[in-house]
């Protein structure tokens, strides 16, 4: 992030934690550095149980040495080396005391990237022993198996093998043995036909399971955020040395939902260990649940940041994605060839490219657009492509071949739903759009929240699985299911203005999580929108300014009555009232009749689209933007 920033308070922080690592690791006197004692490597070598003490120098060496090779610090180069000849003598001691075999036993618990840190430091050092001392964590056991291409990865820890395959790709880059490029390529294609969700995330419980298995694995302990974050790092290689598409596109697919979707929202500090898959889940619930900005430090909180300073942003439109490259005014004109993705998740048809206002002859998705020019100061290249909704079956057999994510380009739509997952396509033949709408940006417009005040409380109409009750008020009303549950639109229906709940203005109830269906006059939700579902908006019954009242067109005299003195009362539909202010319909009854607008406590996502159920439609949001709400990713498509 300084790097890229070239932030003054960042680089005095970052020069002040090495100084005390430094007088910590004097302090030692042996190159030793971490926060807790050496004895957890005697019981590490003694083939004990301790938790991972490795992976912890992984981070702590690869800080040090980044300091070194991004921010040029003078002490940073003599304490990552001092810390590998610290390793080095207890690596040894152990072959010399036991064998390798020893040696290779205890890599079984978690070690980070060990072999990725120490050849690095070799491309530094050129000390061979540190290219020996790397290859000694290239856990052969695991590296073997890829190297025959078996898959076997089930029933590996996922990240704790991932970062290996990484250290790997760095035994390529610095030894050119193509078969460590062979074994990081064969592991991606992999873990992407048979072990990842549609987040571009992979692991169950931290595990692989078998391949071709994620049906049986929908659960809430589903896609660590670590290994997210380790396997960008295989893709962003192999896509260095390639230049295939496919590692772009994996990138870009898992950043999006795989990363930005673990932090809850703008709150800073707030991220989770694992993203749930599973129907009806929710980041909220899980054996973790979200951390927190001070007490939680899991290692997913590490990796966590170390992703989101890595992010850019883009402007989006949709249904196109608009990305401009401009060259700086200062350039020097100098040819160049420039090659732009064109991913696969576009069309040819509908999109456009130009290079200074005229236009460029396009390529098929999947593949570069490739252009070769002097480049001038003030060029401009623009791009405008398509974005389509597409289905993707999960990574199972044929038998479960109807369990499928809906995607919106490299978006994955998560349904607001706390279980409910049969979609209806109307037939194999449907393509996406046949069944999934786009919500109309007005609709925003309409939304409501509808509330009374009883005994000093607010309570507010909540819509829970077709069944209508007063709740409380949330204090805190975005990104909860409460917040979409007591949210409405009210559909206007003929007279101008009647979705602003007018006087005299007639609308229809729809739910925000059921998006196409109404609130009729059985108080049931219902897709069938007929004169039943017809509510005339009048001036409330108990006379307050402002308030409305909610009376049956087919019934007229009767009104939606909460009442809510008590949270989780139904709401009922209730006659005998009067339209006249005043009238001898009952106190009671007026205010209970009666109701006030509220901004709504939940918003349509500027991306948000209404799915076609069998029992129920769905709002279909990205992922990445829900933070407490239950959703569905994986839906059983039903013709």
């Amino acid at each position: 992030m300084w790097a890229s920033t070239g932030n003054a308070t960042l680089a005095g922080r970052m020069a002040a934690v090495v100084d005390a690592l430094h007088e910590c690791q004097r302090a030692a006197g042996t190159g030793y550095l971490s926060a807790f004692p050496s004895s957890f490597f005697d019981k590490l070598e003694a083939l004990v149980h301790v938790w991972a003490p490795y992976y912890t120098i992984h981070k702590i060496m690869q800080g040090i040495l980044d300091q070194h090779v991004v921010a040029v610090n003078g002490k940073a180069l003599g304490m990552a080396v001092a810390m590998a000849d610290y390793f080095a003598g207890r690596v040894r001691s152990v072959i010399r005391r036991y064998s390798v075999e020893r040696h290779w036993a205890s890599l079984n618990e978690e070690t980070g990237g060990m072999n990725d840190v120490l050849y690095q430091l070799y491309t530094i050092t050129n000390d061979q022993r540190h290219l020996v001392l790397a290859h000694l964590f290239d856990k052969p056991c695991f590296l073997g198996l890829l190297a025959v291409q078996a898959d076997s990865l089930s029933d590996f820890h996922a990240n704790t093998h991932i970062p290996v395959v990484v250290g790997g790709q760095m035994r390529y880059e610095v030894t050119g043995d193509p078969l460590y490029k062979e074994i990081a390529a064969f592991f991606m294609d992999t873990v992407n036909s048979s072990h990842a969700y549609a987040t571009g995330g992979t692991s169950v419980n931290e595990f692989w399971s078998d391949p071709k298995r994620l049906a049986e694995n929908l659960n809430t302990e589903t896609q660590e955020s670590c290994t997210t974050y380790n396997m960008l790092k295989v893709s962003r290689h192999l896509f260095r040395w390639t230049k295939e598409i496919a590692y772009a596109d994996y990138y870009e697919r898992a950043l999006i939902n795989g990363v930005l979707s673990i932090q809850r929202g703008r709150d800073p500090g707030v991220m989770i260990y694992m993203l749930p898959q599973g129907p009806g889940s929710s980041k909220a619930r899980s054996y973790h649940k979200w951390g927190t900005p001070y007490d939680s430090f899991w290692c997913c909180y590490g990796t966590g940041i170390e992703s989101f300073s890595k992010l850019g942003i883009f402007r989006s439109q949709t249904p196109y994605l608009q990305v401009s490259l401009s060259v700086s005014s200062k350039t020097v004109s100098q040819f160049a060839i420039l090659n732009v993705r064109i991913p696969t998740w576009t069309s040819f048809s509908g999109a456009k490219a130009t290079l200074n206002d005229k236009d460029l002859e396009l390529i098929s998705p999947g593949t570069f657009l490739t252009i070769s020019k002097k480049w001038d100061s003030g060029d401009r290249l623009s791009l405008q492509l398509p974005i389509h909704l597409q289905t993707e079956a999960i990574k199972d057999r044929p038998e479960y071949a109807s369990i499928q994510a809906i995607l919106f380009g490299p978006f994955l739509l998560a349904g607001l739903t706390t279980g409910d997952w049969d979609a209806k396509t109307g037939g194999a033949t449907a393509a996406p759009s046949d069944w999934i709408t786009p919500v109309p940006p007005e609709s925003d417009s309409q939304l409501v929240t509808l509330v009374q005040e009883s005994g000093g409380k607010g309570f507010v109409l909540s819509a829970v699985n077709g069944s209508l009750t007063m709740q409380e008020r949330p204090k805190d009303g975005g990104g909860t299911d409460a917040a979409v549950h007591e949210t409405f639109r009210l559909i206007p229906q003929g007279s101008p203005g009647a979705g602003a709940m007018n006087s005299t203005a007639s609308v229809m109830l729809e739910p925000l999580d059921m998006p196409g269906m109404v609130v009729t006059d059985k108080l049931t939700v219902s897709a069938e929108k007929s004169s039943g579902a017809l509510l005339d908006v009048v001036p409330g019954l108990d006379g307050s300014p402002g308030s409305v009242s909610l009376e049956l067109r087919a019934r007229l005299g009767c009104f939606l009555v909460g009442g809510g003195r008590r949270r989780g009362k139904k709401v009922e539909i209730g006659c005998g009232g009067v339209r006249k202010r005043g009238g001898d319909g009952g106190a009671g009854f007026r205010r209970a009749a009666s109701f006030t607008r509220a901004e709504p406590l939940r918003r349509y996502h500027p991306v948000s689209f209404a799915a076609r159920g069998v029992r129920r439609s769905f709002l279909l949001e990205p992922l990445f933007t829900l933070r407490d709400e239950s959703y569905t990713i994986y839906f059983n498509l039903v013709a």
